[in-house]
């Protein structure tokens, strides 16, 4: 092989590193700075194929998507000076390419490790500020909110990160106080229960008592209205046997004492003894109809 040959193939060498250092490429899901000497020349590189001087500039390139940071559970004191054992996570990323890598060298493990730090202080000031019942149920939104200003206001200023959502996972007591606060929340559930069935016995008496009132009223003035009933009745029966008797008295008479003589003889076995020129037998003797 000539020295022609040989020299040709190193300048082609030394062209394609020279190439390969002039040109990168950054993703849609990363952030890229370019620098020189090791001060940021270029920061925020967009998305894409880009030049840089070779061997004199380098580029870097960090995760530019939605992360998480899962915080450990750590120990909290409320307003009332009750601990809580408090897990939550962070959602971040990245806001300022430059100040992200001047703060961190773009390690995202440093970056975490300080945004940790913050979320931690944070969260002990807004659970400080609060009772136990605020932070369990009363204003835990309110909480998240606050925390999640707070340290991205923070972040931001120092660390280049964006925070969207800070977010507390459970909310636990602590393991030497979970015996003593399930027996004063089970003594207390029970003080309620018995209120509870004291006030339920209160009112079903009441109903009871209101029940049988109406009953009684209900049974007098049915008794009320039958005697009336019956008694319009029985008036009414008076008045049509009146008019009817005053119509024809004999046939009355007559016809109430065959009456008569049907419930007297109506068993074989009865007998009456009278005499046979008594009036009962009036209508049974031949003159007895005038």
């Amino acid at each position: 092989m000539s020295n022609k040959t040989i020299f040709g193939l190193i300048i082609a060498l030394i062209l394609v590193v020279v190439g390969w250092n002039s040109f990168f490429v950054v993703s849609q899901i990363e952030r890229g700075i370019v620098l020189q000497f090791g001060k940021v020349v270029k920061d925020d590189v967009q998305p894409g194929l880009h030049f840089k001087l070779p061997f004199i500039q380098e580029h870097r390139l960090f995760d530019g998507r939605l992360l998480t940071l899962d915080s450990a559970t750590q120990r909290y004191l409320t307003l009332e000076k009750k601990a809580l054992m408090v897990d939550s996570y962070a959602k971040w990323r990245i806001a300022n390419v430059e100040r992200f890598y001047t703060a961190t060298s773009g390690m995202r493990s440093i970056a975490e490790e300080r945004l940790s730090r913050q979320l931690e202080s944070g969260l002990r000031n807004e659970v400080a500020r609060r009772t136990l019942n605020e932070v369990v149920s009363g204003e835990r939104d309110q909480l998240m909110a606050d925390i999640t200003s707070t340290l991205d206001t923070s972040a931001r200023r120092e660390l280049g990160i964006e925070v969207l959502d800070v977010r507390v996972k459970a909310i636990d007591l602590p393991s030497e106080v979970n015996r003593s606060v399930f027996e004063r929340m089970s003594s207390e559930r029970e003080r309620e229960a018995r209120e509870h069935r004291a006030k339920g016995r209160e009112l079903a008496e009441g109903i009871r008592a209101d029940a049988d009132r109406q009953q009684r009223v209900i049974l007098a003035e049915a008794f009320r209205e039958a005697e009336q009933i019956r008694g319009d009745g029985d008036a009414q029966a008076a008045a049509i046997y009146s008019e009817a008797y005053n119509k024809d008295p004999e046939f009355y008479s007559f016809y109430r004492s065959l009456q008569a003589y049907r419930e007297s003889f109506s068993s074989k076995s009865d007998i009456l003894v009278l005499d046979p020129e008594s009036e009962f037998f009036r209508y049974l003797q031949g003159n007895g109809v005038r």
